[in-house]
């Protein structure tokens, strides 16, 4: 399979007649098949996507215009929406649920004659950081199938990493993008709240949620943003902002910028050593190419995870209540129970043991008694995290720190220790709580093979700065690497 490093490579192809969209799904089909063990596709839909392709085809034959994602395939994870598809989240509890309606952004990649070829493999709600809390089973890293692809986005991840599709679309709420991205040694981009409509998305924590984009190369993140982001008539929280055209700004000259780094996430105990002196390394690296690099104080660190675990669960209780077996999904098969023992049963049955560990969490934080001591205070904790990462930004271009402390880790290792489980999130669900936009970038390989990465941070809405930085970081590690 020839393969085309970027969007605007593949279709300088497509139309010079070197490949056609059919004979390109055909090949991603044949790959998806060779690769099933990875479990990073729970549908594939070949028919469909075939005869999509068909249509694209004698369209630029007849020398029809085609949109700017033309013949592109795209994965979507599966807690957005596709009409006439089913969409799961990777749970029991919506078995055999077909969606009534397509998600905002999957009617916008389809507007701009994208091929949808599947859906993928998550964590069951978008709940867990290894993909090993789905329903379907766990999906496996292509670099190394003893090791996780990261979460909730791993099939998302996997697909990208794998050349399974062109690119992809996953959801991120504490880090669901950006930290699979870093374990599989691509790119993973979380847009500013409400720059891609949520319409369609099935719901987990509605403050944090956010769909985002996977792919190998910033101008292909930065083309397919383009496309599905603005604002919706459907989602009263997209913004009304204007969308920039970002694929024209990603190449811009790399111009001296002023970075900050956050001392305390770089002095973190559980920041892997090895990692730390990378990326030491690498920002005395941009210095040297005429960035500054300055470490800027945060004392907020610790107390993020803890804000951000009261407050999505809070959400989460709120948003999975509706999942009761009665209009739709899973029903218990025993029959004679009254209408609470009913409930009961459906949800105890169908929903996975993460989901309902956050669902209780969640529900007792919010329970008379409790709600002050905890949610009002998380919520105080946000307000002061939110106000203390608008002061650094208002002096500085970007934040720049680690996406996670660790690498990809093992099958398993952190699945009896829920702690440490939840402070690998102790990078990501910063963009998350406060709603700034973020991106993880390869950069780096560990001495255990695996990749791992940075993170970006930017102002709200500045995702076209941010992709900017993001490449040109890529530009400087690939010219220091060859």
């Amino acid at each position: 399979m020839t393969e085309y490093s970027t969007i605007t490579q593949f279709h300088e192809a497509l139309y010079a007649g070197e490949v056609s969209c059919e004979s390109t799904v055909r090949q991603f089909l044949d790959k998806i098949e060779r690769t099933r063990h990875l479990n990073a596709f729970l549908e594939v839909y070949a028919n469909e996507a075939l005869d999509r392709a068909k249509e694209l085809d004698r369209k630029i034959q007849h020398g029809e215009r085609l949109g700017p994602l033309a013949g592109v395939v795209v994965g979507i994870k599966d807690v957005i929406c596709y009409k006439d598809h089913k969409v799961s989240a990777a749970s029991r509890i919506l078995e055999g649920f077909t969606s009534l309606f397509s998600a905002t952004a999957v009617d916008r990649l389809l507007q701009a004659d994208a091929i949808i070829i599947g859906n993928l493999n998550c964590d069951e709600f978008a709940m867990g950081s290894t993909n090993e809390n789905s329903a379907f089973g766990k999906v496996l890293n292509a670099l190394d199938n003893t090791r996780v692809p990261g979460g909730s986005s791993g099939g998302s991840a996997v697909a990208v990493q794998a050349g399974l599709c062109h690119i992809s679309l996953g959801s991120d709420t504490g880090g669901s993008v950006r930290q699979p991205a870093d374990f599989c040694g691509i790119v993973g981009l979380k847009p500013t709240y409400g720059r891609i409509s949520r319409h369609g998305l099935i719901a987990y924590a509605s403050s944090f949620d956010q769909i985002g984009i996977f792919g190998k190369v910033i101008a292909d993140v930065a083309t397919v943003l383009q496309v599905i982001a603005g604002p919706d008539e459907f989602d009263s929280t997209a913004s009304q902002k204007p969308v920039p055209k970002y694929v024209d700004q990603v190449f811009d000259n790399n111009k001296a910028r002023k970075f900050a780094f956050l001392s305390e996430a770089l002095h973190h105990d559980g920041l892997d050593t090895e990692m730390k002196a990378g990326f030491e390394a690498f920002f005395d690296k941009l210095e040297t190419s005429g960035h500054t690099v300055s470490g800027v104080p945060f004392e907020y660190l610790d107390y993020i995870v803890p804000a951000y675990y009261v407050l999505t669960t809070a959400e989460a209780s709120s948003n999975l209540s509706r999942y009761d077996g009665i209009k739709y999904g899973y029903q218990t098969p025993l029959k004679g129970l009254d209408l609470n023992e009913f409930y009961k049963k459906n949800r105890s049955e169908a929903f996975g043991k993460e989901v309902k560990k956050r669902i209780l969490l969640g529900t007792f934080v919010l329970s008379s008694g409790y709600y002050d001591a905890y949610y009002s205070k998380a919520q105080k904790v946000r307000r002061l995290v939110a106000e203390k990462l608008d002061e650094i930004l208002e002096e500085y271009d970007a934040i720049l720190i680690p996406t996670s402390p660790t690498p990809a880790f093992k099958i398993g290792e952190k699945l009896d220790d829920p702690i440490a489980m939840y402070l690998a999130d102790i990078y990501t669900v910063l963009a998350n709580l406060t709603g700034v936009p973020a991106i993880s970038v390869p950069l780096q390989r560990h001495s255990n093979g695996m990749p791992y990465g940075l993170q970006v941070i930017s102002k709200k809405f500045d995702e076209a700065n941010l992709l900017q930085i993001a490449h040109n970081l890529l530009q400087l590690q690939q010219v220091s690497i060859g």
